[in-house]
C-alpha cells in the first residue's frame, strides 16, 4: 500500500541499515531510497513503520526509535496492535501523538497522500488507498476522471492501466473480453478490483 504512492520510490521489509559503523538496524517496513543490492543500506529510511504486538519489548523499541532518528529518519509510525488498534506518530523533538481509526497519517516530502490509519492493518482499506495511488501515478485525479474519458473506453484503459502499473501482463484474451465487454457497471466492478484482482480475476467478473 505504501508502495503505490506517487512519490514513493521504494518500500523495504526488515531492510537492514548501517546507521553508524557500530550501529545496525531493520525497521520492519521503510520508505525511501533503497539500492537493490546486496549489503546493509547506509544511513536511515526518512520514514519507518514499526507493528507492535503482545510482547513487544519496549525498551528496546525506544532505543530503536532514538538511533533512527539520531541518523535521520524523520517519521516513525508505531502500530499499535494490542488492545485498541491505534498509530503512534514519532518525530525527533515532538511528543509523540495518537492516530486512531478514522483519522488520517502524513509524511510530507515522502508521501504524497494522507494514509487512513486503518490502511496499515485493514486489507480492504489498503486496497481502495492502492486503487486511487495507482490512478494517480498514471495521471487521473479520480474514478471519475476516469468516467469523464468516455464511460467504457476510459475504465478500459484504466483496467489495462492499473495491471500494467503492478507489474501484470494483459494478455489477448482479456483485451478481447474488455472490447466486448460494453456494460458500464460491469467495468467499473473491474476496475475497482484492478488494484489488486489477477489478470484471471478481472476476466472472471468480465466474462461472468
Amino acid at each position: 500500500m505504501l508502495a503505490s504512492d506517487p512519490e514513493v520510490q521504494d518500500v523495504g521489509v526488515d531492510i537492514g541499515f548501517a546507521l553508524s559503523p557500530e550501529t545496525l538496524r531493520a525497521p520492519d517496513l521503510s520508505v525511501g531510497q533503497m539500492p537493490d543490492q546486496p549489503g546493509w543500506v547506509q544511513g536511515a529510511p526518512p520514514l519507518a513503520v514499526e507493528y507492535a504486538d503482545t510482547g513487544q519489548d519496549e525498551a528496546e523499541l525506544q532505543i530503536k526509535m532514538q538511533e533512527l532518528f539520531a541518523a535521520g529518519t524523520r517519521y516513525i509510525w508505531v502500530v499499535r496492535l494490542s488492545g485498541p488498534r491505534r498509530v503512534e506518530v514519532h518525530q525527533p523533538g515532538q511528543r509523540p501523538r495518537i492516530a486512531n481509526p478514522g483519522e488520517q497519517l502524513e509524511a510530507p516530502g515522502i508521501l504524497a497522500n494522507a494514509v487512513p490509519v486503518e490502511a496499515l492493518w485493514d486489507r480492504e482499506a489498503a486496497r481502495q488507498v492502492i486503487f486511487r495511488n495507482l490512478l494517480e501515478r498514471q495521471g487521473y485525479a479520480s474514478l471519475d476522471e476516469v468516467r469523464a474519458e468516455g464511460e467504457a473506453e476510459g475504465m478500459r484503459k484504466a483496467i489495462v492501466t492499473v495491471l500494467r502499473s503492478r507489474g501484470l501482463a494483459v494478455d489477448d484474451d482479456l483485451r478481447t473480453a474488455l472490447d466486448d465487454c460494453g456494460d458500464p457497471s460491469v467495468l467499473e466492478t473491474a476496475l475497482g478490483q484492478a488494484a489488486a484482482a489477477s489478470p484471471a480475476g478481472i476476466l472472471a467478473i468480465l466474462r461472468a
